[in-house]
């Protein structure tokens, strides 16, 4: 949604303050925790969220993960495939949430108290080649998955045994 829609959002024009500019369509609810409605936590990002996972698709054909930390302004990317995507293609699909994400933290707080907490700066992100778990084809969808699971629940290194090539 974010990637797909960033060129609507980027040709947007700001108002005097940077903001006003068109955010995707669920934005808000994704912010807030509505959505998506099965799993929906009610919890505001920034407020009762610090961190943030989501699979991205690179081309249809490739998986990874990112864990966005709000208060660290800062992306961790997770690819079992290093040589799959080139930095300047990594720079290309980061680019949306670099943006956007601190948008959306200012432009959709509740106070002026929440909103003076963020800056419209872009978040910085990273994309660690040492310890990361690898993959051959065609499982990268399931080491995306497991990585976030894995930070998730805390565990900040992977084994040797996973982390090598399989």
């Amino acid at each position: 949604m974010w990637r797909d829609k960033y060129g609507e959002f980027k040709s947007s024009v700001p108002d005097h303050n940077g903001l006003g500019r068109r955010l995707p369509g669920g934005s808000w609810d994704l912010y807030a925790g509505i959505v998506p409605t099965f799993c929906a936590t009610n919890k505001t990002w920034g407020v009762d969220i610090d961190e943030i996972y989501a699979p991205v698709n690179f081309q249809n054909d490739h998986w990874i993960a990112i864990w966005i930390s709000i208060s660290k302004r800062h992306i961790v990317v997770w690819d079992s495939i290093v040589k799959h995507i080139s930095k300047q293609h990594l720079d290309e699909i980061m680019e949306p949430f670099l943006t956007m994400v601190p948008y959306l933290l200012v432009e959709c707080a509740s106070t002026d108290e929440e909103r003076i907490k963020y800056s419209l700066e872009p978040l910085t992100y990273e994309r660690p080649t040492v310890g990361v778990p690898q993959c051959i084809a065609g499982d990268c969808g399931v080491y995306a998955l497991k990585c976030m699971e894995c930070h998730a629940l805390g565990y900040t290194s992977f084994s040797a045994a996973f982390v090598r090539r399989t």
